[in-house]
């Protein structure tokens, strides 16, 4: 059994999948998915995914926000990190890289290396570290984010 059977199984797990897919699809993510859910599929999706699928993944998750928004989720993303002690040394220093804002991949090699080095990666950084939801989605750039990764990952796998 490969990966995607195992992660998508048959039948109704396989539409309840493609079902997430299409939402995330069908304009902006924090708004068509749920809070758990995003969590959720982020967590079954992401700790299987080799690295560079996960970079891909996540280079087309924040391609699709805003320049703007890519601030914004560095800007949460380094609060979080000094709220969590995490040490990454892109999001603890004064300011983030501006080519991490402006680029999409930046942000995503950003992303791919916080994974690699804390267990949990942004999943736990953005859900709390405590391994539940917290307060994670009280920003909807975060849900997008994990929503993001979950749903280009399933969809790279499907082949769609």
């Amino acid at each position: 059994m490969n990966m995607l059977e195992g992660l998508l199984g048959g039948g109704k797990q396989r539409s309840d999948w493609d079902n997430f897919v299409n939402r995330y699809d069908q304009g902006a993510p924090y708004e068509g998915i749920s809070d758990r859910e995003a969590y959720d599929r982020y967590q079954q999706v992401a700790p299987q995914l080799p690295p560079d699928v996960y970079e891909r993944s996540s280079q087309d998750a924040f391609a699709r926000m805003s320049p703007q928004e890519r601030v914004e989720f560095t800007r949460y993303l380094r609060q979080r990190a000094q709220q969590q002690h995490f040490d990454f040394p892109d999001l603890n220093q004064d300011g983030i890289d501006d080519r991490v804002q402006r680029d999409p991949g930046e942000l995503a090699r950003m992303t791919t290396r916080m994974r690699q080095q804390q267990p949990g990666g942004l999943g736990a950084l953005l859900g709390g570290g405590g391994g539940g939801m917290g307060d994670m989605l009280g920003n909807p750039l975060a849900k997008a984010a994990l929503a993001g990764v979950a749903a280009i990952a399933v969809k790279q796998m499907m082949g769609r």
